[in-house]
């Protein structure tokens, strides 16, 4: 299926409000930059009229709208990239891509996409702390799944129950098809928004999405979230971390650590026993 994609040039501040109305109506994946951002949705989702109402409403923001079909990222990789080596630990590999048992994690993947193959910083940066964290006999949630790359690592560090959430077909298939390339049979992957996952005590959730879904859904996080648990998000950058954490403290989450890769952040938070 093709998909629409829009360029922003405006700045950060500007950027974050805009995000947040196209998330309203049906874009659902923005990649942010030093002076804007891109973001895209399915064509059969998409609203001209409610996009160009939106922009008129920033005058100082430029924008360029173009469609688009699907991109064989497989074909990319294998042309433009590397495998990815996270702390010396793990390699994150296409099929084409040697093995290396010199690394105590190896993460096969049919790169359809760009984002969550490990080459962005947030990417990185979950990888990498997720590799540091207990997730032995841990029942783990994945929102906004993606290639499913962050789920596969807490199956490989010893999780004993795995959601894996999201919202675009694509990433579904994707996620999937990576699933089977580890070998991991047991992970639940569920399309849709947080809301179709039920309630329940989950002791470590992940979310790399971006700053606005994290900021609306952290409440829904909290209350799935089990006491003890870890709450680790990503997908912003760091000049976002305080607002981030001032909602997480208002719903009874707190710090425990932070990272940051190329101006983009990571945390780690925890719920603490009532």
């Amino acid at each position: 299926m093709d998909f629409i994609t829009i360029s922003v040039k405006c700045d950060a501040e500007l950027s974050d409000v805009i995000i947040a109305e196209l998330f309203e109506i049906g874009f659902d994946s923005f990649q942010e930059f030093d002076d804007g951002f891109e973001g895209s949705c399915e064509e059969t989702a998409f609203k001209e009229i409610g996009v160009e109402e939106i922009l008129k409403r920033y005058p100082s923001a430029t924008f360029t709208i173009k469609e688009q079909e699907r991109i064989n990222w497989n074909e990319e990789w294998e042309k433009n990239y590397d495998p990815i080596v996270v702390d010396d630990r793990c390699q994150v590999r296409a099929t084409f891509h040697k093995a290396n048992t010199a690394f105590e994690y190896d993460i096969l993947v049919n790169p359809k996409m760009s984002f969550g193959t490990g080459h962005h910083a947030t990417t990185y940066q979950m990888l990498s702390y997720q590799m540091n964290l207990d997730h032995q006999g841990k029942k783990v949630l994945d929102v906004g799944t993606g290639t499913g790359i962050l789920a596969i690592m807490a199956s490989k560090r010893g999780a004993s129950q795995i959601v894996a959430t999201d919202i675009d077909d694509w990433c579904i298939e994707n996620s999937a098809e990576n699933f089977s390339l580890n070998e991991i049979d047991d992970i639940q992957l569920v399309k849709g928004e947080i809301g179709v996952v039920e309630k329940a005590d989950f002791d470590i959730i992940i979310a790399n999405i971006n700053k606005n879904v994290l900021m609306d859904q952290i409440r829904e996080y909290s209350s799935r979230l089990a006491a003890n648990g870890f709450l680790l998000l990503s997908g912003f950058y760091k000049e976002d971390v305080d607002d981030l954490l001032g909602e997480a403290k208002a719903h009874g989450l707190a710090k425990q650590n932070e990272t940051e890769k190329d101006r983009w952040a990571m945390l780690a938070l925890s719920k603490p026993k009532p």
